[in-house]
């Protein structure tokens, strides 16, 4: 039976829109389906309730990403660029990173500790080659790579000015993001900007400073929230997110939204 001009072309308008929401259906799953990796150290690590109140940025990010750009936090206490690769860490990552994800590398402070060979690194010559292997190892997959400087420790000199604390490797890190065309997120030089407007004593109330420590390299809830604004402040400003992936960048973060899951067992 033949049908119509009218009917064929009612046909055609109903299939129209049930074309577009397939097609955006389809497209809003693969946005859902992003995930930003990352590979660092413990001033980017999930802590658990044995630490609290200690807490890793990575722990804060998620508040500023909207909830269809997944975060895995692969971070490690006491890893280095060099460590995490050898003990398999970057090659877990890269088993199941897809097209489209996100693997963010900020790795520096133990690198730094040159008594140690299995974690130390030569800002100018090992320490960029393990960092381009993340960058091979992602651009390989189809996943974008993205390089953070290190964030800056507390440390302030007897006039009250913030100090940089980690040597070459943040510059080194420059000029591989530059050398590779990698997205930089800076957060040495922010930070290091931050703790000279917060001063000597505000800075204390975003460092893990408790009762019985005083730690100058790791961060309590306010600290990672707000490192945490600074790396999606980055992501948005270098282009490696877009407007709609971030939120609250200018939003108060109740420091109560931090919770610390019980210790993995064995």
């Amino acid at each position: 039976m033949s049908l119509s001009r009218r009917q064929v072309t009612a046909a055609g308008v109903a299939a129209v829109p049930l074309a577009f929401a397939v097609t955006g259906t389809a497209q809003a799953a693969a946005r859902r389906s992003r995930t930003l990796y990352i590979a660092g150290d413990s001033t980017a690590a999930q802590k658990y309730a044995d630490a609290a109140p200690e807490t890793g940025w990575g722990m804060a990010i998620p508040f500023f990403l909207n909830k269809d750009l997944v975060v895995a936090n692969r971070a490690m206490n006491g890893r280095s660029s060099k460590s995490f690769i050898d003990e398999g860490r970057l090659d877990a990552i890269l088993s199941v990173i897809r097209p489209g994800d996100f693997l963010l590398v900020q790795f520096g402070h133990n690198d730094e500790k040159v008594n140690d060979p299995a974690r130390y690194t030569e800002p100018w010559t090992t320490y960029q080659d393990y960092l381009r292997r993340y960058i091979v190892g992602a651009r390989a997959r189809g996943a974008r790579p993205v390089l953070a400087t290190s964030v800056e420790r507390r440390k302030f000199d007897a006039a009250g000015k913030a100090m940089p604390t980690h040597g070459d490797y943040p510059a080194a890190m420059r000029a591989l993001a530059a050398q590779e065309q990698v997205a930089l997120l800076d957060i040495q030089a922010l930070s290091l900007a931050l703790w000279q407007r917060l001063g000597v004593e505000e800075t204390k109330k975003y460092f893990n400073w408790t009762a019985t420590e005083q730690d100058n390299t790791h961060f309590n809830p306010p600290g990672a929230i707000a490192v945490a604004r600074l790396v999606a402040r980055e992501l948005l400003r270098t282009q490696v997110l877009a407007p709609r992936d971030v939120r609250r960048l200018d939003e108060e973060i109740p420091e109560s939204w931090i919770t610390w899951p019980p210790a993995a067992t064995a």
